[in-house]
């Protein structure tokens, strides 16, 4: 795709495509955060339970993981404003039917088809938008579409919250169309016509051995909880699958000659690395998002516009971390890799001493930092991998990008919810241990509770107490997923010119 063609558009072209990519990134990381807040509401409406509700989330996120690599084949076989155009409509049309689902499999499944449509066009804009502009002035760049990437986030959760209160879940779906047209129309009347280049064959033996090995680890890590991981068939059948594709699917990419994903470029040491703080970045992206509303909804009782709020809180702190970034790209963007991921550390410490009377400012002051910092990792890692290569080649290392960092989320979600309901079981069964026949607790157990109606309101208390020890342990393994990643940063060098 001639993406170098582009970077002599006029002043006024590249503000137009800057804007316009703004807004449809607007609208996908909107759509993304909105739904969160009304999980708890999804999963009583449609009878789910906690781990299959928040499938709602990695659903899109896998799909997205899966579309990814095939950006640069479809946009040399459709065209990188084709493609575009028709991906934003498409998702528009999605949201519409989300709206509409009758129930948690038909939601999930539009999710998916959403996350699918909407693959391509982060990484096209992004690319069409860095190919327009010099270098030079990649750093102001990112930031301002990072901005962009983050006022969904800001705004979704808090009116989220509201609409899930006073209208319902569907209604968070409904709040979206109208950006969504507004996008459909903008992507029409600005993305410039190019031509698409002679079109290639799709790799699809790399296509199948790829997404059946994406979805089989999807699966095994969502699913290992409640199956009780490799004592399940199903469970060992995934992994199996997952790796044997695996394998297969790197040494196709590594010896043919047009691969579905070439994994060769990889071979660039900076882009490599580059891309390990990617994964990372991913990984710290959303899990804090997709466990606090159950937190706050089902132990602490918040309603959903409080929870929404929150969420939006930890939003502003993305979005301060891009305006600073508009100032401090100009600096080593190792400085702002280290002082973002030691905010991730700091939060998630913070987070893991909550108690089961956790407060509003506790919750809010934790993430604004959480996502202070990332809004400082985001813009160096963006001038980092796409500064380790040429310009033809950003749309496959946008898409990388994309990847990567989507793919982390989805698997560090669900290892999150697996985590958090494994260790709340082991520590319901602990406590209620303690009131055994012979134990000194059962004194003051059956002293309070004589009867079976009234010792409900206890084993109420122990089930929330568990539950809170298993949140705990999740914003633990999220601290040290930022801790384990920090030395990574050490392998940085700063982007060429």
């Amino acid at each position: 795709m001639a993406l170098a063609d582009q970077t002599e558009h006029s002043s006024s072209s590249r503000t137009a495509v800057l804007a316009t990519s703004v807004l449809v990134i607007f609208l996908l990381a909107m759509t993304i955060t909105i739904a969160n807040v009304s999980l708890p509401q999804i999963q009583g409406s449609l009878s789910a339970t906690r781990d299959q509700v928040a499938w709602v989330v990695t659903s899109y996120l896998v799909a997205n993981a899966v579309g990814l690599p095939a950006t640069g084949w479809l946009a040399d076989r459709f065209g990188t404003r084709r493609l575009i155009v028709w991906g934003t409509i498409g998702f528009s049309l999605a949201t519409l039917a989300c709206a509409l689902a009758p129930n948690l499999e038909i939601l999930v499944l539009l999710r998916a088809m959403q996350g699918l449509l909407g693959a391509p066009i982060m990484p096209l804009s992004m690319a069409l938008v860095m190919a327009s502009y010099p270098r030079s002035q990649h750093g102001v760049v990112t930031s301002i579409f990072g901005i962009g990437v983050t006022i969904g986030p800001v705004i979704a959760p808090w009116l989220g919250g509201i609409l899930t209160e006073e209208y319902g879940w569907r209604s968070v779906f409904y709040f979206c169309l109208p950006f969504a047209t507004a996008a459909s129309l903008a992507v029409i009347a600005v993305i410039p016509h190019d031509e698409a280049p002679a079109s290639r064959r799709l790799d699809l033996r790399g296509f199948i051995f790829f997404s059946i090995a994406i979805a089989c680890f999807q699966l095994m890590v969502d699913r290992g909880e409640r199956n009780d991981w490799f004592d399940s068939a199903e469970i060992i059948i995934e992994c199996v699958a997952g790796i044997i594709c695996l394998y297969l699917f790197v040494v196709h990419s590594l010896t043919w000659r047009q691969p579905y994903l070439d994994l060769r470029i990889l071979a660039n040491r900076d882009l490599a690395v580059g891309l390990g703080l990617v994964a990372a970045f991913g990984m710290l992206s959303y899990s804090p998002i997709v466990l606090l509303p159950n937190l706050l909804q089902n132990l602490r009782g918040f309603p959903e516009e409080a929870i929404g709020s929150l969420l939006a809180i930890r939003g502003l702190g993305m979005t301060l971390g891009f305006i600073v970034l508009l100032w401090g790209s100009r600096f080593d963007p190792r400085i702002w890799l280290f002082l973002g991921f030691s905010a991730q550390v700091w939060s998630g410490w913070a987070m893991a001493s909550f108690n089961i009377n956790v407060t509003y400012f506790q919750i809010a002051w934790t993430g604004f930092l959480s996502g202070l910092g990332l809004g400082f990792v985001w813009v160096p890692l963006t001038v980092i991998t796409l500064g380790a290569v040429r310009p033809e080649q950003f749309p496959l290392v946008t898409s990388l990008f994309h990847l990567l960092r989507l793919f982390g989320s989805s698997v560090h979600i669900s290892l999150s919810v697996a985590l958090a309901l494994r260790t709340s079981k082991i520590s319901y069964v602990e406590i209620t241990d303690r009131l055994q026949t012979g134990r000194p607790a059962l004194w003051t157990y059956e002293a309070m509770a004589p009867s079976v109606q009234q010792s409900l309101p206890i084993m109420k208390e122990i089930g929330r107490q568990a539950a809170m020890i298993g949140y705990i342990n999740a914003f633990m393994f999220f601290a040290l997923t930022a801790l384990i990643a920090m030395p990574l940063i050490l392998a940085v060098r700063p982007p060429r010119t």
